[in-house]
């Protein structure tokens, strides 16, 4: 530690003559020091799928302002508005327009990557380009042009009956039995079941506990009860146990170890291949609800958003939801999803004739 400080770098100049003129030279070096670590923990710190999306969301921009001459380092009024028209214009590669929501948060995340780049844009600009936005998109809708794949629909106890009925009684059945039942019960994202470990899952006398670890945000990670249900066939304590039984009876006493993946990948022909990965989990949820012929497909969020909605309907409040789920308590996509059950249960025009 004795070494002399290293140099500092071209984007640092700025802040080293402004805090050396207040502190002197070696205290502007070590706050200088202590901003570059900052950024290294944002950085650390942010989810891997958060930081392709700021990546995916910045070769939008670069596309824009190359095909609009425009330098990439000015998010100002004019530019962000013309990003939101081209965007739903013809932003994509192939020259269609963006969903309305992928525009969203193609704008948020460039507006981010150009604060991280030293050039923030203000509240007022990106709120008018978030307005534009918004405008242009329900002219779309008026004009009758809807795009996207829209909300995912949610998972519901009788659909969770015709998937476990549908599932064969083989060690794929068994897993994929195991992986709906239990990505309800704690409202999974896709991510979710791909991140765990077998000892994530541990059984105990009133149920099981899904430990995740690889959440999405500070609420994301959490200890998730879920109890046996009364129901057995839905139960996800029960089909956890049968799934992992049978994986071991087939394929080896390796599979009880604690560090294996919780949810295999199977070959056609029976064969493991390895963990399930987020799109593995994605694809093997709507290939479960095509099988069980589901009047409308499945998707990776239908167990996410299936929790919150039949547990409101069950009359579950906000806090015990939020927990189960890894919400934040005020969530806007929790409070969304309570919000669809709420529009039929709690609905004005009930009853009234």
């Amino acid at each position: 530690m004795g070494n002399a400080p290293a140099p500092i770098p071209e984007s640092d100049e700025a802040l080293t003559l402004r805090w050396a003129e207040r502190h002197g030279i070696d205290t502007a070096r070590r706050l200088v020091d202590a901003e570059n670590l900052a950024d290294v923990v944002a950085r650390e710190i942010t989810p891997d799928n958060t930081i392709d999306t700021y990546a995916k969301s910045w070769r939008v921009w670069e596309r824009f302002c190359a095909a609009q001459n425009f330098p990439l380092t000015e998010g100002t009024r004019g530019s962000l508005v013309a990003f939101a028209v081209w965007m739903l214009r013809e932003g994509r590669q192939d020259g269609t327009g963006y969903a309305p929501t992928a525009a969203k948060t193609h704008l948020a995340a460039t507006a981010v990557g150009l604060r991280q780049r030293g050039h923030p844009v203000s509240k007022d600009v990106f709120a008018e380009a978030r307005d534009a936005l918004d405008g242009l998109a329900v002219q779309l809708l008026k004009a009758g042009e809807r795009r996207g794949r829209g909300k995912a629909v949610a998972a519901s106890v009788d659909g969770l009956s015709m998937i476990v009925r549908a599932c064969p009684p083989d060690l794929t059945g068994l897993r994929d039995k195991a992986l709906v039942l239990t990505g309800f019960n704690f409202a999974s994202r896709a991510s979710e079941p791909a991140g765990l470990l077998s000892g994530d899952i541990t059984v105990q006398p009133r149920g099981m506990v899904v430990s995740v670890l690889t959440g999405k945000t500070r609420y994301s990670v959490r200890e998730a009860k879920i109890p046996y249900s009364q129901t057995p066939e839905l139960c996800p304590v029960r089909a956890w146990i049968a799934y992992r039984e049978q994986l071991v009876a087939e394929h080896g006493s390796q599979w009880a170890a604690p560090s294996t993946p919780a949810f295999v990948a199977i070959s056609r022909w029976g064969k493991v291949t390895g963990g399930l990965g987020p799109d593995g989990v994605t694809r093997a949820i709507k290939r479960i609800s095509a099988r069980a012929q589901m009047p409308i497909m499945w998707t990776g969020h239908s167990l996410r958003a299936g929790l919150a909605t039949e547990g409101r309907r069950k009359g579950k409040d906000a806090v015990s939801i939020s927990r189960q789920g890894g919400w934040a308590p005020n969530s806007r996509e929790m409070l969304g999803y309570m919000r669809t059950a709420d529009e039929w249960d709690d609905n004005a025009s009930a009853g009234l004739t």
